[in-house]
């Protein structure tokens, strides 16, 4: 997977990184490099998810009324 940015015509250098950097956000491929700076056990994955899980169904039921 390679992600391009093309420097348009007089772009300076910080925007076309702004871009560059937005669209890696989007990808996820921060995310993911962060995510695999270490091994995680599965039982570790898991419970991660189920406490992130919780914190959006909490924020969903406050906010639903």
């Amino acid at each position: 997977m390679s992600i391009e940015v093309k420097i348009r015509k007089n772009e300076p250098v910080e925007r076309a990184l702004r871009r560059l950097k937005k669209k890696l956000d989007r990808e996820g491929v921060i995310r993911d490099v962060r995510g695999n700076r270490y091994f995680e056990k599965p039982s570790e994955t898991k419970r991660r998810q189920k406490k992130v899980a919780a914190f959006n169904n909490m924020l969903r039921h406050k906010w639903d009324n």
